[in-house]
């Protein structure tokens, strides 16, 4: 049986705080952030102690329309370093590759760039791919990260193959991902131990990115940290694709590591948070909490928010007939 690493007054050395709020908050406005907000939140997660902050997607324009998309969504060495400059802080800046929208052969050796990890979203069916960018990123100089979407639709012994085949790649972290925002704790509970079983034999950790369509990614994130994950996922005030994602005001006031600091965090959102909600909206909502319920995908509950479709007994009897 799993047992827990740490209590809840144990500073973990292995715990990286790992901020995703423009490239997850990017999914609610297609990547539109201002230099000025990406500049402040860049800061922030400096003065705040954050150990990693993802800042953007690095899709190709080849692939994906960059009149659509906003810059943080290919994010090009040149846009990366006027926000970060040559990044001499302890903070490591990370970037997204999702499989099918990203060329390889464009991903710059680590030593002409500032990006320090790539982070490969991949669905079981691009496993193949996903490990061909895995070792073409090591081999240019870059830590990676591995995310198995919509790991909730998928059979034990699938997912078995594919994180034996994930361990046998030189990856550092995998990460269990909650994509639908449809787990509990308990199951939480039972996925960190398969995937630390794997992981732990050839080295490497595991991370945990949490949706909140239940109000449940901070209590799995906290699940999976207290049995052995070690990367966390956040974003400031859960900024992210509809119901959002943990936030990193709540990890942080958690952890007992006196390197994490709560005080730029509220300047950042009084300053630019709640602005930013009087525009955009992302959070709790019923369409959501349905969707994730039913383990669905929440693109019955994303037209309904883009619709402002307030018939929610009719959208709860769609998804039952599906």
């Amino acid at each position: 049986m799993i047992e827990k690493k740490g209590s809840i007054l144990t500073v973990r050395e292995d715990i990286k705080v790992f901020d995703c709020t423009i490239r997850d908050g990017g999914l609610v406005n297609d990547f539109h952030f201002t230099d000025e907000f990406v500049k402040a939140h860049y800061d922030t997660c400096v003065q705040a102690g954050v150990d990693y902050m993802e800042i953007g997607k690095n899709n190709s324009p080849t692939l994906q329309s960059p009149e659509q998309f906003g810059k943080w969504n290919f994010c090009k060495e040149e846009d990366i370093r006027s926000i970060v400059g040559d990044n001499d802080t302890n903070m490591k800046i990370a970037v997204m590759s999702d499989i099918g929208r990203t060329v390889a052969s464009e991903l710059l050796p680590k030593s002409e760039s500032v990006v320090d990890m790539v982070r490969i979203a991949t669905y079981i069916h691009q496993l193949p791919a996903a490990i061909e960018l895995i070792n073409e990123a090591h081999a240019k100089g870059y830590e990676t990260t591995v995310n198995i979407m919509a790991i909730s639709k998928s059979f034990d012994d699938e997912l078995d193959e594919v994180l034996e085949a994930l361990s046998n790649t030189p990856v550092d972290v995998i990460y269990i991902a909650d994509s639908f925002g449809s787990f509990y704790p308990e199951q939480i509970n039972r996925l960190t131990e398969k995937y630390l079983k794997v992981a732990e034999a050839k080295g490497k950790q595991v991370g945990i990115h949490a949706h909140n369509n239940l109000q449940l990614a901070y209590a799995n994130t906290i699940e999976a940290m207290t049995y052995g994950a070690s990367y966390l996922d956040v974003t400031i005030s859960g900024l992210g694709r509809g119901a959002g994602n943990c936030p990193l005001e709540l990890l942080i006031g958690f952890l007992k590591n006196p390197k994490y600091k709560m005080m730029p965090v509220l300047k950042f959102i009084e300053e630019f948070i709640v602005p930013l909600e009087k525009e955009l909206d992302w959070g709790y909502s019923i369409p959501y909490m349905l969707t994730g319920q039913l383990n669905e995908h929440p693109r019955t509950a994303m037209k309904a928010r883009d619709e402002n479709d307030t018939e929610y007994r009719e959208i709860y009897r769609s998804l039952l007939s599906e």
